[in-house]
């Protein structure tokens, strides 16, 4: 039976860590690390995950804003405010929410932001750092995955490694994250024709593909670790994940549930980041 990898409790451990740095920060510079968050449109989910941020900024000591904009907002008007962001020497952090309306493109506003205040990790130039293994930015999802795989002592180097999902997102930066520590990595996806035979050769599981258990609990492999990313609503308006849970936990040693697992830690890496970013811009 699977040891459950409890998302909330190691979240809060990292929140708490944030505190103590963005305390020290305020100490030495006479000011919190500061974090903005663009919203754009009236998206319910979207709004919930901002109060989520915008309160747990509060609680960790950073300071910010919330900028609440119209679903109507032009491209040129959301990119005039994100250059006034990127020349606030008091914002260390700038957060898009996604998705935005279908109007404005994604990629545009994200490669918009000076990439030293990317603090979701997604500008071109940090997704390069990370390409060549160097110090920067990362996405938050995907650290909070690594730090819940040491946080139960796996040591990914020489583990077979499958990431189900090749989202700019999680999948393709988390198989870099897991090739730096040494992983022998698989990446698959919802077309890869003998999905079940890669599932059963990997220690490490991190499935991210968005689609409710997809994977088998009967493909897991005695003892591996399996990250589910994975938020799914049923038509009864439960959630799930990627991962047949219930199976999988029958032969894993180590699981996430859906909800509270990978979903704490995404917004708890972001706070980590906010702070790594207002102590680089300082040196």
């Amino acid at each position: 039976m699977a040891e459950l990898i409890d998302g909330k409790a190691l979240a809060k451990e990292v929140r708490a860590e944030v505190k103590a740095r963005a305390e020290a920060f305020r100490a030495t510079h006479n000011r919190a690390p500061g974090l903005d968050v663009v919203l754009v449109g009236e998206d319910p989910a979207s709004q919930v995950y901002v109060r989520n941020k915008e309160r747990a900024a509060a609680k960790a000591g950073i300071e910010g804003r919330v900028h609440r904009l119209p679903a109507e907002t032009t491209e040129a008007d959301l990119l005039t405010l994100i250059f006034e962001l990127n020349g606030d020497d008091h914002i260390d952090g700038i957060l898009v929410q996604l998705p935005l309306p279908d109007h404005l493109h994604d990629q545009t506003i994200i490669d918009a932001i000076d990439p030293a205040k990317d603090v979701d990790g997604l500008h071109p130039f940090n997704a390069g750092l990370l390409v060549v293994g160097r110090k920067g930015l990362r996405p938050c999802t995907p650290s909070g995955c690594m730090r819940m795989l040491e946080h139960v002592a796996c040591d990914p180097k020489g583990k077979r490694a499958l990431v189900l999902g090749r989202s700019t997102l999680v999948g393709k930066p988390i198989a870099l994250m897991l090739l730096e520590k040494h992983a022998t990595v698989t990446i698959a996806h919802s077309r890869t024709i003998d999905l079940a035979d890669r599932v059963r050769e990997s220690d490490i599981v991190i499935a991210a593909v968005g689609r409710a258990n997809l994977v088998k609990g009967d493909w897991i492999k005695e003892g591996a670790v399996v990250i589910d990313v994975g938020i799914n609503r049923l038509d009864d308006g439960s959630l799930t994940g990627d991962v047949d849970f219930a199976g999988a936990k029958e032969r894993a040693s180590h699981i996430t549930p859906v909800p509270g697992g990978v979903g704490p830690m995404t917004i708890a890496m972001l706070l980590s980041n906010t702070v790594d970013a207002a102590q680089a811009r300082i040196l």
